[in-house]
């Protein structure tokens, strides 16, 4: 059995030192891309500003006869594009397939010194993220990147989900983990053809108010992905990694993406994937915490001093819980907030506010 030192030892004389913790920066929405679409490829500048992570992929969505001209053509983006503050993602294609190998060898090769985060579809297990940390640190020593490209695995198939602890804790490079609801439900035999979001038959009949009348009794719609999410979240949280949505395929069901978004966000994921343009604000609105939760975090924390013992506000008991819970809050919106100009001002003026 290796040592656990060895743990955070390159893979390969000459790549750059894995990392011991994940940075955190923020990316609240991964927005997608065609790069062997020119019409998309044209408008990455302008929208590159706009968004947190900006991915190009090579996988779904791209026909098989497009496959190289999607890799060229996001090799020719990275070079030829200022991203500033925004993170540079791909999508290679799945390791069972013909193309993930020079997808790989490629990129890190043309532009692993632009290139944040490589994210890997359809992972089984660790064996899968080993078989990408070793490729990747071979890969960097020979391209001389001097800093490691993370992994991010796609939760969508049913044993991604059984082995999700292990996936998340499977490298030093791991820097998250989405889930992929089309896949996963075709692989667990899901009757649903959605793309995320909820279904109109998965839900629960309140009792009748009285047997022996027949009256209309309400139903409520349940979430799919509740129980896969939270063991998500949980599996992230204990690796110090991040958990994301997926996709929420209704482009035109603006209502239902920022709820689904939320739900997610309530129970500790810190993004989500926008397939289109309109969901980019829909991630930006949801993924950042309130101005007026933030204020009252930072409330809750002041009053509470050195974060013992409990205090009372408008009624409410606060004590060392809460204020870890309210440091949760704050940190985050002090992350955005030194990118977002304008949601620091909404951060300030709620403060004062809260002040008064």
């Amino acid at each position: 059995m290796r040592s656990a030192k060895d743990f955070f030892r390159p893979l390969a004389v000459g790549a750059p030192a894995p990392v011991r913790e994940v940075p955190f920066r923020p990316s609240r929405m991964i927005h997608f891309f065609d790069p062997g679409n020119e019409k998309m490829a044209a408008k990455v500048p302008s929208i590159a500003p706009t968004v947190d992570v900006l991915l190009g992929n090579l996988e779904d969505a791209v026909a098989a006869d497009r496959k190289e001209a999607a890799r060229a053509g996001l090799v020719a983006i990275a070079k030829g594009t200022d991203f500033g503050d925004t993170q540079l993602w791909t999508r290679v294609n799945s390791l069972d397939s013909p193309w993930a190998l020079d997808d790989l060898i490629t990129l890190v090769t043309e532009i692993g010194d632009r290139l944040d985060v490589v994210m890997v579809p359809k992972v089984e297990g660790a064996e899968d993220i080993h078989y990408v940390d070793r490729l990747l640190a071979q890969l960097e020593a020979r391209a001389g990147v001097r800093r490691p490209i993370l992994v991010h695995a796609i939760l969508e198939t049913a044993s991604g989900v059984a082995n999700v602890e292990e996936i998340a804790g499977a490298s030093p490079r791991m820097q998250g983990i989405s889930l992929g609801p089309a896949d996963l439900a075709a692989s667990r035999r899901m009757k649903t053809t959605r793309v995320g979001g909820g279904h109109p038959g998965y839900l629960v009949r309140e009792d009748p108010k009285d047997p022996d009348v027949e009256l209309p009794r309400l139903t409520y719609q349940q979430d799919l992905w509740h129980y896969t999410i939270a063991r998500m979240v949980d599996a992230c949280a204990a690796h110090g990694i991040l958990p994301y949505y997926g996709p929420f395929g209704d482009i035109k069901d603006t209502t239902a993406c920022e709820d689904q978004f939320r739900n997610a966000f309530l129970l500790g994921c810190v993004g989500a994937w926008s397939l289109h343009p309109v969901q980019i604000d829909i991630a930006r609105r949801v993924f950042s915490p309130a101005p007026a939760d933030v204020a009252w975090a930072r409330r809750v924390i002041d009053a509470m001093g050195d974060g013992t013992g409990a205090v009372m506000l408008d009624g409410k008991m606060q004590d060392d819980a809460t204020v870890k819970q309210c440091k949760v809050v704050v940190d985050l919106a002090d992350a955005l907030a030194a990118r977002d100009p304008e949601l620091a001002e909404a951060y300030e003026a709620a403060w004062k506010e809260q002040s008064r």
